[in-house]
């Protein structure tokens, strides 16, 4: 049963919508001119806040970066996989869209994604119960996608929910790492091999 979760107060909610203005201002500068030539009172300025402000959600640019990393690599998965389910019948349907997500994705993705997205394991090694909390989202949303899909019927019980979600969660972290390493890897060639993997090893071939 999923756990019953308790909507953001007013207060917190308007915390979460200040980082979130301080992350894009940020990452609009990164874009811009470069990670190293923009400066914490520029990302200020850009965002409309006060440095106390800025040093109340990060405690540096270094933190910056990695939250950066987390927030556009891992934050996005529950709410695309809730979009899914939500948008789409079957599970063959709805790991379709999930890779065609992701490569939409990456088509927009440039060397500034590539350099926060390899920061972002620093930021876990900081701050373990972010790392928690991010892991355990992910495959909490992976986990109600497959088991949505064996109440529905259309996916393999060979192996459970959980390995299963694994498999995913581990592939695509691999695939997205690999990328971000090398930008010459064939991360598209890899995707769509990865959704021949997961119709194969998940769905229920249909009559």
């Amino acid at each position: 049963m999923d756990t019953v979760q308790t909507p953001p107060g007013r207060r917190e909610k308007r915390k979460m919508e200040i980082r979130a203005r301080i992350e894009e201002a940020a990452y609009q500068l990164f874009r811009q001119q470069g990670i190293e030539e923009t400066s914490i009172e520029q990302i200020c300025v850009q965002a409309d806040v006060a440095r106390r402000t800025f040093y109340g959600h990060f405690p540096n640019k270094h933190s910056l970066l990695g939250g950066l990393g987390i927030s556009r690599l891992y934050d996005q998965c529950e709410p695309m996989l809730r979009q899914l389910i939500k948008n789409h019948s079957t599970t063959r349907d709805r790991l379709e869209a999930m890779i065609d997500y992701i490569e939409s994705n990456f088509a927009g993705y440039d060397d500034i994604d590539r350099q926060l997205i390899l920061l972002a394991p620093s930021t876990f090694a900081e701050d373990r119960e972010r790392h928690r909390e991010v892991g355990d989202t992910a495959m909490n949303s992976f986990v109600r996608l497959i088991t949505a899909g064996v109440e529905h019927g259309d996916v393999e019980t060979t192996f459970s929910p959980e390995i299963l979600a694994a498999m995913v969660v581990g592939t695509l972290n691999m695939l997205t790492i690999s990328w971000a390493m090398d930008s010459s890897y064939p991360v598209f060639a890899k995707l769509e091999e990865a959704r021949g993997m997961f119709e194969h090893l998940i769905c229920k071939d249909t009559p």
